[in-house]
């Protein structure tokens, strides 16, 4: 098709995990373009991520797409038993006790843990890390092989994917987008813009105004410890989400949980946010750090709120929204993206589903603070 127009039911900017999971839920039912920027889908936040599926991660707003994305990711093999430890001090007991309470109230399976169970799932941590909430469930999950899977099942349903293509015009054409890049052109009934960090910007060209989804840096380093950090060793988390830390394959994983203001583009770590990450690790055990091995960064991008965005715009006719997944956008990819082309397609609910409530992630939530703003 480069070189040429193509007509398509629906364009997609972004082939990361969101881009890959809606073109998968949409080919088998509309003819799907799938158009990415980087020389391969993922290059950005979906390959960076150290993803777990964790039923409390994101918040009660997200917890519905959580579950619902659960076994799917169950059964196709994507999950592999972890757990997770949210631990506090003695101070942060209240806290601790709250979180418990509010996530079982929703469903999830949590229970508390004294210093003597920490101990025995955390080994030489700290004296001063004494109240913890377990989270069984709690699984790594094949983030690599879960975008293959979305990639491979909508090339299989139709799917055209362009790479190294850079959308850098979009208008609106009678009842069309004419989307355009270096090279090629395509036109489509709906646009549907899953550009993650660029998302606003994207929305822009199309002539939407901007819902303030923000790109936030998370840094990641990998550590040579001794010891050796067991494989069991559980997800281990600050529950003031300071830190969190786990092992792969034979080193160990932590991030400082930072999220720091930054521009849409290639993320790289700074020297203080592996430095503040390092010391708060040392604050919660007692292990030695052998090596500092590798350090890497990736964006994190937000709506406002905090919930992702799911919908048409408010304003502009067949531009639709699917960005915003913040940090929770794998483990929430099947469920989230089903809904997506639901909405999208106007397709009717399944068992999946059936129990999230759309309105939730609509982007006319905010239609009114983005026109007072304007």
């Amino acid at each position: 098709m480069n070189g040429m127009a193509g007509q398509f039911d629906v364009a997609i900017i972004g082939a990361g995990i969101a881009g890959a999971s809606l073109a998968a839920e949409c080919a088998p039912h509309a003819r799907v373009l799938l158009v990415e920027a980087e020389d391969a889908p993922g290059y950005h936040t979906t390959g960076r991520s150290a993803a777990f599926w964790e039923e409390t991660y994101g918040g009660p707003g997200v917890f519905p797409l959580t579950m619902a994305s659960g076994p799917f990711l169950r059964e196709g093999g994507y999950l592999s038993p972890r757990g997770a430890l949210n631990i506090g001090r003695a101070q942060d007991r209240a806290k601790v006790e709250a979180f418990v309470e509010r996530f079982s109230a929703l469903g999830a399976t949590l229970h508390l843990q004294d210093r003597a169970a920490l101990e025995r799932r955390v080994p030489g941590l700290r004296k001063d890390w004494v109240i913890g909430a377990w989270e069984p469930a709690c699984a790594d999950i094949d983030v690599a092989g879960l975008h293959q899977h979305y990639l491979a099942a909508s090339r299989r349903t139709g799917t055209v994917l362009r790479v190294r293509a850079r959308v850098d015009a979009i208008e609106r054409e009678g009842v069309n987008w004419r989307i355009g890049w270096d090279g090629g052109e395509a036109c489509a009934s709906i646009l549907a813009n899953a550009a993650g960090a660029w998302a606003d910007s994207v929305a822009m060209r199309a002539g939407a105004a901007p819902l303030g989804i923000a790109p936030l840096r998370r840094t990641i380093v990998q550590l040579r410890t001794d010891p050796v950090p067991d494989e069991s060793l559980p997800l281990t988390l600050g529950i003031n989400e300071d830190f969190y830390f786990k092992p792969q394959g034979g080193r160990l994983w932590l991030s400082p949980h930072d999220e720091i203001p930054d521009v849409a583009g290639d993320a790289a770590p700074e020297e203080l946010d592996v430095a503040i990450a390092i010391d708060r690790f040392e604050q919660v055990v007692d292990w030695k750090i052998a090596a500092l091995e590798r350090r890497w960064a990736g964006l994190r991008s937000f709506a406002p709120d905090r919930l992702p965005v799911y919908g048409f715009d408010a304003m502009v006719p067949a531009l639709f929204w699917f960005a915003g997944q913040g940090g929770f956008g794998i483990q929430t990819a099947p469920a989230a993206a089903r809904l997506a082309a639901q909405l999208l397609l106007g397709l009717p609910r399944d068992a999946m589903t059936a129990s999230i409530d759309a309105a939730v992630y609509d982007p006319a939530r905010f239609s009114t603070g983005v026109m007072a703003r304007a």
